[in-house]
This record gives C-alpha cells, sequence and structure tokens, in this order.
C-alpha cells in the first residue's frame, strides 16, 4: 500500500504546554483509521491541522509523493483533504443546497451538481430531506448530510471528528453503516472516536495519541 500522507515532526503547543509532538505519521491510501485517546489529548486538533484549521508549529509534509507546506496551507491539500466537524455547521437554505455548496464553490456547474447531489442524498438516506431546513434537522440527520456534503468532493483523505458521538443507537447506527462505505472510491478515512463499535469495524488501523506520542497498533 503506498503512503498517501507522510508528516514529519508535528508539533503543537498551546502555551507553555506541548499537545503534541510526533516524529512520523503515516496514513496509506485507500485506509481507515481510528485514532483514539483520553479528552484532552488532542485528537481533535491534530486532524485540524491535517486539515490545514490550525497551524502546526513545525512540520514537513509530502501529499501523494509531492511535497507541500502545512502553512500556507496549499490548494493541492485544500482540494484533497476534507473535515467533517463532530457539530457540523449547516446553512439556512435546504439540504440539497448545504450538500452541493462545496460543488458550486469550486465553480462546478448547477446542470453538473445536481445529479452527483441527488446520489449522494440517496446514499446518506436524507434524499426526503431534499428541501428541508438543517435547522429542523435531528442530530443524526445533520451528521449523515455532512457526510454526503464531503463525499460529493471525492476527497483523497476524510477527516472526522468524532462521528457518532452524541447520537442516540438508530442514528448511531446509520452513521455507522455510512462509514466503511466511504472507501469504495479510494480514499482515506481518519476518525477521532472514542466508539467501541467504530474503533471495533473489521479493517480499521488504530492510531492512539498519548502523552503527545503516536503509537501505531
Amino acid at each position: 500500500m503506498s503512503v498517501l500522507l507522510g508528516v514529519h515532526g508535528l508539533r503543537k503547543r498551546h502555551g507553555e504546554r506541548t499537545l503534541f509532538d510526533i516524529g512520523q505519521l503515516s496514513i496509506e491510501a485507500a485506509t481507515a483509521y481510528v485514532l483514539t485517546g483520553v479528552n484532552g489529548a488532542g485528537k481533535s486538533t491534530l486532524l485540524r491541522t491535517l486539515a490545514g484549521l490550525e497551524r502546526c508549529d513545525s512540520c514537513t509534509v509530502e501529499f501523494d509523493g509531492q511535497r507541500l507546506p502545512l502553512h500556507p496551507y496549499p490548494k493541492a491539500l485544500r482540494r484533497a483533504i476534507v473535515f467533517v466537524h463532530q457539530h457540523p455547521i449547516m446553512f439556512s437554505t435546504s439540504v440539497f443546497h448545504n450538500i452541493a455548496y462545496g460543488l458550486l464553490a469550486r465553480g462546478d456547474s448547477s446542470r453538473s451538481v445536481a445529479p452527483v447531489v441527488e446520489e449522494a442524498m440517496a446514499w446518506a438516506g436524507v434524499a426526503h430531506l431534499r428541501d428541508t431546513d438543517p435547522a429542523r434537522l435531528s442530530g443524526g440527520e445533520k451528521q449523515r448530510v455532512a457526510l454526503a456534503r464531503a463525499r460529493v468532493l471525492q476527497p483523497r483523505l476524510l477527516l472526522l471528528d468524532e462521528p457518532t458521538a452524541n447520537l442516540d443507537g438508530p442514528a448511531r447506527e446509520q452513521v455507522m453503516a455510512l462509514i466503511p462505505t466511504l472507501l469504495d472510491r479510494g480514499g482515506s478515512v481518519v476518525m477521532a472516536c472514542h466508539d467501541r463499535d467504530l474503533i471495533g469495524l473489521p479493517g480499521i488501523h488504530r492510531l492512539k495519541l498519548r502523552d503527545g506520542r503516536l503509537e501505531y497498533r
């Protein structure tokens, strides 16, 4: 398996505290990972750093064999890496337009976007909510819309922050059922989570952030 993303010397400080100091992080292509660790270990910050939402103090990056900076965050990574927040922010329009937003922002035509969004809504089980204001959605429905919004962008690397946190049983199961299918297009997924069932999914590689260091399991 080839390395999709390799990061060396990834350090992040909060004031006087070193949140993490990771000598090497390697994410292989078409592979799923869970990132575990106690609350406050820096899991969310690590994902946000990889997505360009937090600045790393020191690191070098290779993406798909090309050496790139993490700051300023390069366009190649912005197109290839998508971050899904634990509490996704939704625009007060409709489910359809929320999922379409990223494609339209890239300059794709409305005509080409429509069938892609329709397919993504069917995949996420939210087609019946097509014209609904996201403010009226449940937590599980919002998470499925967020996954569909990420999926249409066809990311090479998808970063999920606690995708099943605070969901009830049926909603959690619906979201969990979608996650393995995110690999169908050959991308990689890294999920920060505490969910034992997610951690135990077949074929999932484990990463643990402990005392600022990254352990491979």
